[in-house]
């Protein structure tokens, strides 16, 4: 998580704004989606497609373009599979740059800033996306009415596997006291509730919700952000036994409910961790636009990742045949982590600072 963060603020991202897109979608895709790595391929790809479109018009009318084909964006996308109660929701944080790169009358890339989008802006990248989304299940042989009576692969192939998946898609137990039940929570009185529902631009259309509040600057904000959309399936602190001997995870912010933790027999919260993991051999992180690894104008837009004090450079031969060239590490050290997450310098002496 930390030094993935680091390597995108280091090595990727460049020094502009950059805003969080969240697209979450609806419910029934939740098991299909959960299995089928094809389909969750595709369903970002026209996300991601309708969030450069979205981009490259609105860069279009602020900047007066001649063709949309003129803006280049660039994005980061984390694919999760959970949500704040285990359980298998996959859905997309998309770091988008927030604005264009368009190339000046000199020849350079310069970047223009578009700001905060409008509720509108935010309406016509859900309803993109849903339009789209009905396009790719059809393509895949399934429809979002029907979906859940579509062929099963997975519970012919691996049926103990789906049904994990399926209990913690339906946030269901699978193997406690009572099978088939749902999951039980803990709730706070309405009076303790203190936490506000979303603000800013926020859309909704045929269960396709998309949220872009957040939009940070400075290198030091990006990592924190990059390390939340980063972070792993459960925090290690919020989790330990209840009372009566099940399992307790605790929410980090309380539910509209009042809801503020599940209880999960042991075994059940195995099988939930067992449907969080991806599938082998798909990266949870996508590249797009400029930022994507084989962008003809990469190299224009990334910074490169420098070399950190006390880093071992290890040497590369060029391919022309000259002196060996010296390349970064591809992960920190521990101790450089530390000392940037935590401002903690574990190789110092306390006493003289050597």
């Amino acid at each position: 998580m930390s030094d993935l963060a680091a390597h995108l603020v280091d090595a990727v991202f460049p020094d502009v704004p950059v805003r969080q897109w969240v697209c979450s979608l609806p419910w029934r895709l939740r098991y299909p989606m959960g299995y089928d790595p094809r389909l969750c391929t595709d369903v970002l790809r026209v996300f991601v497609g309708a969030l450069k479109r979205s981009l490259r018009w609105r860069a279009k009318r602020q900047l007066g373009l001649r063709s949309v084909d003129d803006a280049h964006v660039g994005a980061v996308t984390f694919v999760q599979r959970s949500d704040s109660a285990l359980r298998l929701n996959v859905h997309f944080h998309t770091l988008a740059l927030d604005g264009v790169y368009v190339r000046s009358e000199a020849g350079p890339l310069d970047f223009h800033r578009l700001g905060e989008p409008t509720r509108a802006d935010v309406e016509r990248v859900a309803a993109w996306t849903h339009a789209g989304l009905l396009r790719v299940l059809a393509r895949h042989g399934r429809s979002l009415e029907g979906i859940e009576h579509a062929p099963d692969a997975m519970r012919a192939d691996e049926p103990v596997l789906a049904s994990c998946y399926g209990a913690s898609a339906a946030d269901v137990q699978l193997l406690g006291d009572a099978p088939g039940s749902r999951t039980d929570k803990l709730v706070r009185p309405l009076r303790a509730l203190c936490a506000p529902g979303p603000r800013g631009p926020l859309a909704e259309v045929g269960g396709v919700n998309i949220h872009a509040k957040v939009c940070v600057e400075g290198p030091e904000a990006l990592e924190r952000l990059c390390r939340y959309t980063a972070r792993p399936l459960l925090a290690q602190d919020r989790l330990d036994l209840h009372g009566d001997g099940r399992v307790r995870y605790r929410f980090k912010t309380t539910w509209r409910d009042g809801t503020c933790a599940i209880l999960l027999d042991p075994l059940d919260f195995i099988a939930r961790l067992c449907a969080l993991i991806g599938r082998p051999g798909r990266h949870a992180v996508r590249y797009h636009g400029v930022l994507a690894g084989n962008a003809t104008l990469r190299a224009q837009v990334v910074p490169g990742r420098a070399p950190v004090h006390g880093e071992q450079l290890a040497l590369l031969p060029p391919a022309d045949g000259g002196p060996p060239a010296p390349r970064p590490p591809a992960r920190r050290r521990w101790a450089q982590l530390l000392r940037r997450v935590f401002a903690v310098d574990v190789l110092a002496c306390p006493t003289c600072g050597g």
